[in-house]
């Protein structure tokens, strides 16, 4: 494709694009430029660099930063093309390269000293299969021979891309990409033949539910907050996520941004809001510099701002960055944080609803719910309501890590078993053993492998104890301590925990102490001590009963759920730490006694010279001894033996 400088793209979008927007009747001139903008045909070759967090950190920019100094040495024409994430983030950095009359073919882990010898052979017309992943199908480009096809591979023939359908693929910070891939047509349509209750009962008859946790009926909610008679009415987008290991939200805006703000816009029209807020975490630094992008390219097309479209409808978008406080994603306790005011949860009712930012009625939805927004106004109702189950419409976004083969974002459709993120993770890795499949984060549960094949559907989920949360997924193998896990998760809750009711402030301090407890070697071998570790255990549940009933918010009310689950399914890891004093995937530190084998140690006085306690005594030459009570379980005379002198039971 020509390089077009950005003024003229804006010219040409304003001129001839938007004004004809709303049914697609474009010229033969307007459907050759929107057709280069997808990059249907191009005039020389097109290097894409997936850009993303995920990437960043696998040494992305070094990427980039190497590919063009080797067209700069070169001397070659060509444009280098950042893009979001296709959701492979063990496989990144992701590079593609399309070249005049091929297809578009992506290359896996391209570091930067693998660039050269990629693009040497890819520039000749080569390409190795073995450091390929896939290759775009089009009826009117020259196939790679060899490769697979993308919609081949079983990564994504198994999802249902909607709303991901353009990551990886559009320069996530060209407001013209997008709209050349059919981005902002939802939103003229709308202006132009919908009225603020047509879409409310929309997206009511869709049977979209709120994607951040609640799973409350999203098109209910708008309707509660357009009924209030009130001259002012807000809309907040709630970008924070901030479940630990949950990217859902981040990976959407860093690869499609415009999507989450034509989403915005349409949810603030349904409500009759003029300001509606987007509400990041402070550490998202790229998702909000594309975000903020967005919104600054939507503004200088007349997208946002005033009387939008010629429609008559207003609507500012501001970001605010969040303190990454995990009780902020509460919508009354961001609400309070969105004030300047210290992130506390509020009593309900009133409902925000009802009574929100600045005292007028308030709709908080978080990124994904918002995303779906476009599709369902464009293509009705029906169309939403034929993907899922009869409970559950559309999609779900989840962020798949943990002891997973593959960390990946993937996109699937409600009514799908759990087991397909599973698959799509590619199990575990190699030599483990599966265990369970976390889901919701701090305030979720572990799914055993006999639940796995459990739909992902909110009533049926919700009728077994399950959460499904806002779409964080960790896979865990025998490697992991479910005691040490559900302690970690209550060790978050009890910082994160604002402190403002006792159940929950005193609650979660007691259960950390109880785990930690029968995680740590007993002061004494008595039998009473023994007895005090499972009275402690047996506590839990009375804890967590009034924990659930009393605490003001969704923090403390779910903060047992991992607990319970937990000493459900895994009760005998329980049972271990406390009689037998053993952790089994040795983890536990505290629970590990150390011994060294007298016929293998050999006296050559490593393990002494590393252990930080001083506990390993012994005459150089000659067989050394540990010290039980001054142990500490650390593993570094283990790890020092050369000798495999050192066991532990």
């Amino acid at each position: 494709m020509p390089r077009i400088d950005s003024n003229a793209i804006t010219s040409f979008l304003t001129e001839k694009v938007i004004p004809n927007i709303h049914d697609g009747g474009w010229s033969v001139e307007v459907a050759g430029q929107l057709a280069a903008l997808r990059r249907e045909r191009v005039n020389q070759p097109v290097i894409f660099v997936g850009i993303t967090t995920s990437s960043v950190v696998a040494g992305a920019l070094q990427t980039k930063a190497t590919i063009e100094q080797y067209l700069d040495d070169n001397s070659i024409d060509a444009d280098v093309v950042c893009v979001g994430t296709h959701g492979l983030c063990s496989s990144e950095p992701i590079v593609e390269v399309q070249l005049p009359g091929r297809t578009r073919v992506a290359f896996s882990n391209v570091t930067s000293d693998k660039v050269s010898s990629i693009l040497d052979g890819v520039l000749n017309n080569y390409v190795s299969t073995e450091s390929s992943i896939f290759q775009y199908y089009s009826p009117i480009h020259e196939p790679w021979h060899g490769i697979a096809y993308r919609h081949e591979l079983p990564f994504f023939k198994k999802q249902n891309r909607i709303l991901l359908r353009n990551a990886g693929i559009i320069n996530p910070e060209s407001i013209a990409e997008y709209i050349a891939h059919g981005g902002y047509r939802a939103l003229a349509v709308t202006l132009r033949k919908h009225t603020c209750d047509d879409v409310c009962r929309i997206v009511e008859e869709s049977g979209l539910r709120g994607r951040g946790g609640g799973a409350f009926p999203t098109g209910i909610k708008w309707r509660k907050a357009l009924k209030q008679a009130t001259n002012e009415r807000y809309l907040i987008c709630n970008a924070d996520e901030s479940d630990p290991g949950g990217f859902m939200d981040r990976l959407l805006i860093e690869s499609d941004p415009h999507r989450v703000i034509e989403g915005v816009i349409l949810s603030a029209y349904a409500i009759g809001a003029g300001k509606a807020y987007i509400y990041i975490r402070n550490r998202y630094q790229l998702a909000e510099e594309r975000m903020q992008k967005a919104i600054d390219q939507a503004y200088e097309l007349g997208l946002i701002g005033y009387d939008i479209l010629g429609s008559g409808f207003s609507l500012d978008i501001v970001i605010k960055q969040g303190p990454g406080a995990y009780v902020c994603g509460e919508e009354t306790a961001l609400i309070r944080s969105l004030e300047g005011k210290r992130g506390m949860p509020s009593i309900k009712p009133p409902y925000p609803t009802e009574m929100g930012l600045k005292g007028k009625p308030t709709v908080v939805n978080n990124v994904e719910t918002l995303a779906n927004i476009p599709d369902i106004l464009l293509n009705g109702s029906d169309w939403f309501t034929g993907i899922g189950t009869a409970a559950s419409k559309g999609t779900k976004i989840f962020s798949i890590n943990g002891m997973a083969s593959q960390t990946c974002l993937v996109e699937v459709s409600m009514g799908e078993p759990l087991s397909v993120l599973l698959d799509l993770a590619g199990g575990t890795k190699p030599g483990r053993t599966f265990k369970a499949l976390h889901l919701g984060g701090p305030s979720g549960v572990s799914v055993t492998p006999e639940e796995l094949m459990i739909s992902i559907d909110f009533e049926q989920l919700s009728s077994q104890g399950i959460v499904m949360g806002s779409g964080g997924a960790q896979v865990l193998d025998d490697s992991v301590c479910m005691v040490d896990l559900v302690k970690y998760f209550m060790h978050f809750i009890r910082n994160e925990s604002c402190g403002k009711c006792i159940p929950c402030r005193e609650g979660s301090n007691r259960m950390y102490q109880i785990l930690d407890n029968i995680s740590r070697r007993p002061f004494s071998n008595e039998g009473h001590n023994t007895l005090e570790r499972f009275k402690g255990v047996i506590q839990l549940e009375t804890l967590a009963e009034v924990m659930r009933d009393t605490s003001l918010c969704g923090l403390g009310q779910t903060a047992p759920k991992p607990i319970l689950k937990a000493l459900k399914s895994f009760r005998e890891e329980f049972e271990e730490h406390i009689f037998d004093r053993k952790c089994r995937a040795s983890v536990c530190r505290d629970l590990r006694t150390f011994y060294i084998d007298v016929e293998k140690c050999t006296g050559c006085t490593a393990c002494a010279r590393k252990c930080p306690t001083q506990a390993i005594y012994g005459t150089p030459r000659s067989p050394y001894f540990i010290v039980e009570e001054r142990c500490i379980g650390c593993g570094i005379c283990q790890e020092t033996c050369k000798f495999d002198a050192v066991f532990f039971k």
